[in-house]
């Protein structure tokens, strides 16, 4: 089964809790998917008490069957989007629409479900009566940006934010540009983060221009359209860069990176022309890439001075078995090789030898966007330490109302009481949320534990956590046989999981380490 795409499964063989199930049928603990006329319910027995939600997560539709309830939350087993079972509503990302709730009746040794009950006007934690951001501005339409202008805008404060965004698109979710909508299997129109009309009228407005500068005294931004506006809090959400080698024809049209929707739409009006196609890089971005043109029927060809890829990140052995995946479906790695340039025909190798292709895809990195934040005089982190902008536990900067999300933050991680900079969509998300929290009154820090996934084919794998390196991997199951758990540890402790085919483990480990970093704090 395919995230978020295609059928997750029959219906005819699930119980029609209109006619109701045997109450034994639902012992403390369990979990049952059913149906009520069109609606796929689920029923939950926790601490006696039974709870009907729905059962597919709204934002691509994972079954929530298959994930695990903790501290009245079930999180989603694909991407581990969190909800509340007592209102439905989405308090963790990447999902932000609510589930439906249900009225359930526990009676005569029976549970039925009656219909639907009210749903949660809110996010738990975020009512207006808990504060007033005032004016809030901010800088960046990506995961983080979004992310905080919705969870203001659910709590009742929308016509207070402003976000400022140089992305000629509205909001859009970003993993789709490497992975469904550039392999042709999800529409443009499916990238949309938000419905029409989300962005303005008493909702948030949404400036396409560009900040060019910050004026901490006068606490306004400047844009490139010289519009000068005021906050109370300003939000740095202004994410990353491609990296670009400085290498002899690199920048001849046949070459691109990969940001931006447009970006995407870039590559797939190239990629219609051209019969083959290389990608320098083996990174998640650069396979994914891969991926997406061999479903385009391209020949392609992946170049990386690696040995083996992603094994920095993931280990050899994971990183051989991905490697392998790519394999099966025709790709061709070219590995401990350098590229030395680019001629419009072929990339030139360190060993003389040419690779042709018509259209070359950069998987070479990305660096924070910190010049605003540099230039108005903000700490930034030491390089050593990722760079980016230091923020502190509560993401705030070194200036009074401006914080920094995302793929520019560098905040202090609880777990290991290091710098932490991570280029995680979802765990910008959460803390574009963790920042409208804050604005709303909220006092605690942040603690969310970095989580990823990424698509190769019909293979998925989670991440949780951070480690620096791969090195001495514990690893579970048979990674050759893609049914595996593999822990990497630093500085003696468990520091990272990555996963296949172990949704279960994934979503109970990044629960522990969401608690074990609450109590570290």
């Amino acid at each position: 089964m395919a995230e978020g795409g295609g059928k997750t499964g029959k219906t005819d063989d699930k119980p029609d809790f209109a006619r109701g199930i045997p109450a034994g049928d639902l012992p403390e603990g369990a979990m049952i998917e059913g149906t009520l006329g069109e609606d796929k319910v689920l029923l939950l027995r926790r601490d006696g008490a039974v709870t009907a939600i729905g059962a597919r997560c709204t934002h691509l539709g994972a079954p929530l069957a298959k994930g695990i309830v903790t501290e009245g939350e079930i999180r989603c087993p694909w991407h581990h989007a969190r909800f509340s079972l007592e209102t439905g509503e989405a308090v963790g990302a990447p999902a932000f629409a609510p589930l439906p709730c249900y009225r359930a009746e526990e009676r005569d040794g029976r549970i039925t479900v009656t219909g639907r009950r009210e749903a949660a006007s809110g996010p738990e934690g975020a009512e207006p009566a808990k504060g007033s951001p005032g004016k809030v501005v901010i800088i960046g339409g990506g995961a983080g940006g979004h992310a905080c202008a919705e969870w203001l805008a659910r709590a009742g404060h929308g016509a207070a934010v402003t976000l400022v965004s140089d992305d000629p698109d509205p909001p859009y979710d970003r993993t789709f540009c490497s992975k469904q909508y550039l392999s042709g299997k999800a529409p443009r129109e499916k990238t949309r983060l938000a419905p029409d009309g989300f962005y303005g009228g008493e909702g948030p407005r949404l400036l396409r221009d560009r900040v060019v500068s910050l004026d901490l005294g006068a606490e306004e931004i400047v844009t490139a359209g010289g519009e000068r506006l005021a906050y109370d809090a300003l939000v740095i959400a202004t994410g990353a860069a491609p990296q670009k080698p400085d290498l002899p024809g690199f920048d001849r049209p046949e070459v691109h990176t990969l940001r931006s929707l447009q970006d995407a739409d870039a590559l797939i009006a190239a990629a219609e022309k051209a019969r083959s196609v290389a990608v320098v890089g083996a990174s998640f971005i650069g396979l994914e890439v891969a991926a997406a043109m061999i479903a385009r029927e391209k020949s392609v060809t992946v170049v990386a001075p690696d040995a083996v890829p992603l094994a920095k990140v993931l280990g050899e052995a994971v990183g051989r078995f991905v490697q392998g995946l790519h394999e099966e479906k025709g790709v061709t790695f070219r590995l401990g090789r350098k590229v030395e340039g680019f001629d419009g025909t072929a990339l030139a190798l360190d060993d003389g030898s040419r690779i042709e292709a018509d259209l070359v895809v950069l998987g070479t990195g990305v660096s924070p966007r910190v010049d605003l934040a540099a230039a108005a005089g903000l700490a930034l982190a030491q390089k050593d330490d990722g760079g980016g902008i230091a923020v502190d536990a509560h993401l705030a900067t070194s200036a009074p109302g401006i914080y920094a999300i995302g793929d520019v933050a560098s905040y202090p991680d609880p777990r290991s009481g290091r710098p932490l900079r991570v280029e995680h969509w979802v765990h910008a998300q959460r803390q574009g949320q963790h920042v409208a929290r804050t604005l709303l009154g909220e006092t605690a820090p942040f603690t969310e534990t970095p989580f990823f996934w990424s698509g190769h084919y019909a293979t998925s794998l989670r991440y949780v956590g951070h480690a620096g390196s791969a090195e001495e991997p514990r690893i579970e199951g048979e990674v050759g046989k893609g049914d595996f758990a593999v822990i990497y540890r630093e500085d003696g402790r468990d520091a990272a999981l990555a996963t296949c085919k172990r949704d279960t483990r994934s979503l109970e480990v990044e629960a522990a380490w969401d608690r074990e970093a609450r109590a570290a704090v």
